[in-house]
């Protein structure tokens, strides 16, 4: 069993005893303490939030519960039912609600459910809202309403209302699409992207679509992480179906991958470049990704005279840094797309849409666009230290070690070096650093993230 309680909700196993798993007595007292947060931040006679869920097999279940505490509380309910994050979020938005919560684990296998927490915007809540609601969790300081003031429950379909605002967009461009006559291949790991691809694509004008997994019975086929080692079906399907492009979502469907015709991977750090390079060539201006993500985004938003910006990871820093500098477009390199025009949230949808339309203006195949990119090579790594070290400490010698470098330290250390990367973050519950690094080789990588461990274990 596990539980999970962080700033950005409540993730965890369902079953077991509460606090140590997804109980449905967690699930009551983490809704109530977004309620209760949810009407301190303004005195009104009504409030609303918007209901989301991923297609696992425990969401019906955790949905009840989370409609009838809101309920409890006088809040009303639009439940949207299955849909996906970003649809979520952006019905938020539209239905002028006052929050929002999706019942996702995202890429977490199907024994995980949690509750994402949305404030009136569509996203992800401030570190200082999220400690409010854990405060308010352990303290349980909840009242609900009285009989004559109970919410209501109302449902909503809004996988359609997302597809044409993302058929809105100045830069979808449907007759490209169209003209180009593609042949695409998807795997929705049996999850609501197998609700909302098919449609898109067909809103798209793709008229030849070869759906793998796309029946929402939450039983995930494969580990449901869109990493190259899980998408062996998908990449055989390329090749024997003799597609053109292949897309592939996590069960929330806010990361994208690309499958190259060849079956080979586009790279899933390579979805935001590629999306960033067609929104830079017409809408020049800065970009943002998290220090974790390819340094080719940098490289491609330099070629159009931008700024390019480095956040903490997590979704929500992301989004802060972007309003910040005014980005243009902006994600993370786990296939995670943000386009403003549409809203503050990663967008498989959207990034399916714009990829597709640079896709075909380009006329070439995809392995070719890829090509077209300079090509860095991400080695992933955690050091288990011994227990009581001083990781903080351990950072800032790591800081004065690497003095002459480059250094950013607003989320752990990252070193930038002429050719390549390494950033190291630590655990906030284990005496573990995790070393991320990037070159122009794997072994290169590679290399730089064993060099690395070595100079950290010489401090320890």
């Amino acid at each position: 069993m596990a539980l999970i309680k962080s700033i950005s909700g409540i993730r965890g196993t369902i079953g077991g005893r509460p606090g140590e798993g997804l109980s449905p007595i967690d699930v009551v007292r983490f809704t109530s303490a977004y309620g209760i947060w949810l009407k301190e931040q303004s005195k009104q006679d009504k409030y609303s939030v918007v209901l989301g869920r991923d297609a696992r097999i425990s969401g019906l279940m955790v949905r009840g519960l989370v409609a009838s505490t809101l309920q409890g509380l006088g809040i009303n309910v639009i439940d949207l039912g299955l849909a996906t994050t970003p649809t979520t979020e952006l019905a938020v938005i539209k239905e002028q609600a006052d929050g929002g919560i999706i019942l996702t684990a995202s890429h977490n296998p199907r024994q995980w459910n949690a509750l994402k927490l949305l404030n009136r915007n569509g996203e992800f809540l401030s570190a200082e809202d999220g400690a409010r609601i854990l405060e308010l969790a352990q303290s349980e300081a909840f009242e609900y309403a009285l009989i004559d003031d109970l919410g209501t429950v109302s449902e909503k379909e809004y996988t359609q209302i997302h597809i044409q605002e993302i058929l809105n967009l100045d830069l979808v461009d449907v007759d490209a699409i169209h003209s180009a006559g593609f042949k695409v291949v998807i795997d929705c790991v049996n999850s609501v992207g197998g609700i909302a691809l098919p449609p898109l694509l067909k809103a798209l004008g793709v008229e030849n679509v070869v759906q793998l997994n796309c029946e929402p019975t939450g039983q995930f086929p494969h580990n449901p992480e869109p990493l190259p080692e899980h998408l062996t079906e998908i990449s055989e399907a390329m090749k024997k179906e003799k597609a053109d492009v292949g897309f592939v979502v996590d069960p929330d469907v806010d990361r994208l991958a690309i499958i190259n015709e060849d079956g080979s991977m586009f790279g899933e750090e390579y979805t935001l470049v590629a999306v960033a390079d067609y929104i830079l060539s017409h809408t020049p201006g800065n970009t943002v990704s998290n220090l974790s993500s390819t340094r080719a985004l940098s490289d491609v938003t330099k070629k159009f005279g931008g700024t390019y910006y480095a956040s903490a990871v997590g979704e929500v820093n992301v989004v802060a840094k972007m309003k910040e500098t005014n980005a243009v477009i902006g994600g993370e390199g786990n296939g995670g797309v943000i386009y403003p025009a549409s809203h503050y949230g990663r967008d498989a949808l959207v990034g399916i849409a714009l990829f597709l339309t640079y896709l075909a203006k380009k006329r070439k195949k995809t392995s070719e666009l890829r090509k077209e990119y300079p090509s860095y090579f991400m080695s992933k790594n955690k050091l288990e230290l011994p227990p009581h070290t001083d990781v903080d400490g351990l950072l800032q010698k790591l800081k004065e070690h690497y003095r002459n470098e480059k250094i950013n330290d607003i989320d752990g250390v990252k070193i930038d070096f002429p050719n390549s990367w390494v950033h190291l973050r630590k655990s906030n519950t284990e005496p573990i650093v995790r070393i991320y690094s990037e070159a122009q080789t794997p072994e290169e990588a590679d290399r730089l993230a064993e060099s690395m461990m070595k100079v950290i274990k010489s401090f320890v």
